[in-house]
């Protein structure tokens, strides 16, 4: 590993040596984080799956009711009943912090359901369907939070990781590198000194 190009005197030792100690600090602290985003980023993943599995019973029995539907009563009926059925929504943002970060994610806020069989010539099956497709609205929603932390989250890790790289593999070897360097042209510095020191003692002894 290549040294940093400063000059080999001991101020610049000292700061290098202050340089050292805060990269040597900071890797510790940037690798807690890494493991502390990884492990809740395996905790979201986690969601995701469990997630995913609800979205598939729902789909898997919110799309097929519906085509029976279209199939029993015809498309134009169903089409009357949809218009003839008034359901708003409303979107809450919701701030979350997890692992220090700060994420908002949207809630789907659904209406109190209603029973609307006999009204305007509906009946039971339409209202199945529709609390059908009120879960998979909910999951569906849920789903695209999860989904936003799960993809910010493992940016964050893949910025981290980089980091703890640079200080591992390029900072901290270059700091210890020019601190040996350094230390050893000082050493070689005292040694000569001293030799020149003893030299020029003999040198009055003799006269």
């Amino acid at each position: 590993m290549a040294k940093l190009n400063v000059a080999p005197t001991k101020s610049n030792l000292l700061s290098i040596k202050d340089q050292l100690s805060v990269s040597q600090q900071g890797y510790d602290l940037l690798n807690q984080k890494r493991e502390i985003l990884v492990m809740e980023l395996m905790r979201m993943v986690e969601k995701v799956k469990v997630l995913e599995g609800e979205l598939d019973k729902c789909i898997q029995k919110a799309y097929p009711a519906l085509e029976n539907m279209l199939l029993t009563v015809g498309g134009d009926r169903v089409e009357r009943i949809a218009h003839a059925v008034d359901y708003s929504f409303g979107m809450k943002k919701s701030p979350v912090v997890i692992a220090g970060m700060s994420f908002t994610t949207l809630d789907v806020q659904l209406p109190k359901r209603e029973l609307f069989t006999s009204f305007l010539g509906t009946f039971p099956d339409s209202d199945e369907v529709m609390a059908d497709f009120f879960e998979l609205l909910s999951l569906l929603t849920q789903m695209a939070g999860i989904r936003t932390i799960v993809w910010r989250l493992a940016r964050e890790v893949k910025k981290t990781q980089r980091r703890v790289n640079a200080l591992d593999k390029v900072v901290i070897p270059q700091d210890k590198e020019t601190v040996k360097y350094i230390e050893s042209v000082l050493e070689e510095r005292e040694r000569d000194n001293v030799f020149v020191l003893k030299s020029l003692k003999a040198r009055k002894e003799t006269k």
